[in-house]
């Protein structure tokens, strides 16, 4: 219990504190006001040299320097003269190539680009052509000197020693074409309606044919032919047109109701079969045949860009294996350069192989020395083709078949089916069976496969398999055991994995993934280039170029900022990009001081 009375003494007691103590605490600290630095907008500036602002190392710096590599007189050529002078060709090269560096793809969006952007409006030296001038000049102008540009950068590079054209690391890729996936022609599909509309003539011909039989129109030869040409349908509407109008004049003059009758009865019966011809048949029949000569030996192409080929994408967001217009690019790098491209219409890679170096070997670019791809590429036609006609070899290829990882496998080596695992007695030219059993040489035979290509067989085929146990094991025929053994691309096989089991040969083909590979990965990921902007082989080729060319550059600018020393300052030590920085410079300067390579 507490005392009520301390309690009350407490509670009116005051505390009081020192007059000094209280001062100190009255006095109000005084607020320190925020300084900056001096900033006004609104005043003018005047800049000495654009130039200075721009950093030494700048990849725009670099496209100023390889553009001004080019001889003049190489773009020149191009432009006829007189009229009003149009922009410099080297600042519309400069700007272009700069703005695709900046993934700055659309004409409107670069010429923005120019006004904004401090690079962009050095190298045009603050001028400002509009985004009709910038796509006239990448679409028209481009277009005739595309190849002789990008063939001029690639020896300028070889100059300079960043490659050598020496491992040629090949790849496709398909990039989605500024097209509607949706407006699509198929040839089975265009086949099939053009061979139901031939049947629908015929029987309209016969047609005519019964009720005009007492006329003077012959269509027996038409009817025993298989086909009917437009020019044909086009005579036989003209003598239904004059049939037509002699009934329309016939009918007019007569007054008798019961003729007249008959006559517009067979004034009908002329005047529907003359407005399908005309109105379905010519029209249609001229559709399916241009169709045709677009389609050419494609599949299909779309209706906004017909040079594109429908294709299977690996970016298949709805997974449901749809089909998109596209191109198929064919790519070769070194150190992650790019060296050479085409562009294709075919999806797959193995057709792609020849015309690719058939361009390559037209071009003024060298030939490489080893060609490295994956199996997509290992066919009968390309291991030739690479071996030459002479079998001196045009160039040595690194390039698995199609069952080279299967083969190495030990179920692929134990399995009895695989005539490679038997025993083969080259004197009497025949296998020996698991079984014991003789397989002879029966016949040859000629294919063909998909691509085209004539394939030479030897078949040989087992004496007898009526009781032999193994033979569920070997074979689900119901007669004896065939063997289809095609000797050229064995011998091509043989040659391929001998290449790839040499130490030096396996250590090349395993650069593969992280050359050629990251190139795909940094255009249409980092930069994300995936659709073109412009339409049809030709401009897709030029577009392709561009980007080729802003990538190479790119390359260029990092490696001057690597040996600069002028590497990034938010690298941490042992960190992920110190890492990579250390890499490439060891990298290049390995590649910089190897035997082959002489550098002034």
């Amino acid at each position: 219990m507490s005392n009520p009375k301390i309690t009350t003494e407490y509670s009116n007691t005051q505390l009081t504190l020192p007059l000094e103590v209280k001062e100190e605490n009255s006095v109000k600290k005084e607020k320190v006001l925020p300084k900056f630095k001096p900033y006004n907008n609104k005043q003018s500036f005047f800049i000495h040299n654009l130039e200075e602002l721009i950093p030494e190392h700048h990849v725009a710096r670099v496209v100023d320097d390889m553009v001004e590599s080019i001889p003049d007189e190489q773009l020149f050529v191009h432009y006829s003269g007189g009229g009003r002078p149009p922009f410099h060709p080297k600042l519309m090269l400069k700007v272009i190539l700069y703005a695709y560096s900046q993934k700055v793809y659309s004409c409107r969006d670069i010429a923005i680009f120019i006004q904004e952007n401090l690079p962009a409006m050095w190298l045009a030296a603050m001028q400002k052509p509009d985004f009709r001038t910038i796509n006239d000049f990448r679409g028209k102008r481009m277009k005739a000197m595309m190849d002789e540009l990008f063939e001029t950068m690639i020896l300028k590079l070889i100059d300079d020693g960043h490659i050598t054209m020496e491992n040629y690391f090949l790849d496709g890729t398909k990039i989605e074409a500024n097209a509607n996936k949706y407006s699509f022609v198929w040839k089975k599909s265009t086949l099939r309606f053009e061979e139901k509309l031939k049947a629908k003539i015929k029987e309209t011909l016969q047609h005519i044919h019964e009720v005009t039989e007492e006329e003077a129109i012959e269509l027996e030869e038409m009817l025993a032919e298989e086909e009917t040409t437009p020019e044909q349908l086009e005579q036989v509407a003209d003598q239904l047109e004059e049939q037509v109008n002699t009934l329309t004049e016939e009918i007019e003059k007569t007054e008798e109701v019961s003729i007249r009758k008959k006559q517009r009865a067979k004034h009908s019966q002329l005047k529907k079969p003359l407005k399908l011809i005309r109105d379905d048949f010519l029209p249609r029949l001229r559709k399916y045949s241009e169709y045709k000569d677009i389609l050419g030996e494609r599949n299909s192409f779309s209706k906004t860009d017909p040079d594109a080929t429908f294709m299977r994408m690996k970016d298949d967001h709805m997974k449901n294996g749809q089909l998109k217009p596209g191109y198929n690019v064919q790519m070769a790098t070194e150190n992650q350069f790019i060296l050479y491209y085409t562009i294709h219409q075919r999806p797959t890679d193995t057709r792609c192989f020849i015309p690719h170096f058939e361009k390559l070997a037209a071009s003024r670019l060298p030939i490489p020395k080893t060609v490295i791809a994956d199996a997509g590429y290992g066919s009968e036609e390309n291991y030739l083709y690479a071996v030459g006609e002479d079998k001196e070899p045009r160039l040595n290829f690194i390039i698995p078949y199609g069952t080279y990882i299967k083969e190495q496998t030990r179920k692929y080596k134990n399995e009895i089916k695989n005539a490679k695992n038997w025993t083969y007695l080259e004197h009497d030219d025949q296998f020996i069976c698991p079984n014991g059993r003789s397989v002879v040489f029966k016949t040859y035979r000629t294919r063909k496969n998909a691509s085209g290509w004539k394939q030479d067989y030897k078949i040989y085929e087992c004496e007898d398999c009526s009781d032999c146990p193994l033979k569920p094991q070997c074979t689900k025929a119901k007669r004896n055991r065939q063997v289809h053994w095609n000797p050229v691309f064995e011998e091509m096989k043989a040659k391929a994995k001998k290449a790839l089991e040499c130490e030096e040969n396996a250590e090349i083909y395993a650069r593969r993934k992280i050359e050629v590979e990251s190139v795909f990965g940094h255009i249409k990921g980092n930069r994300s280039f995936r659709r073109f902007s412009l339409r049809g082989l030709e401009k897709v080729h030029v577009e392709f170029g561009i980007v080729a060319l802003a990538h190479n550059l790119l390359k260029v600018a990092g490696i001057r900022q690597l040996f600069s020393g002028d590497s990034p300052k938010n690298t941490k030590p042992g960190g992920r990009k110190q890492i990579m920085v250390s890499f490439h410079l060891n990298f290049y300067r390995g590649f910089l001081d190897s035997p082959f390579l002489n550098i002034v």
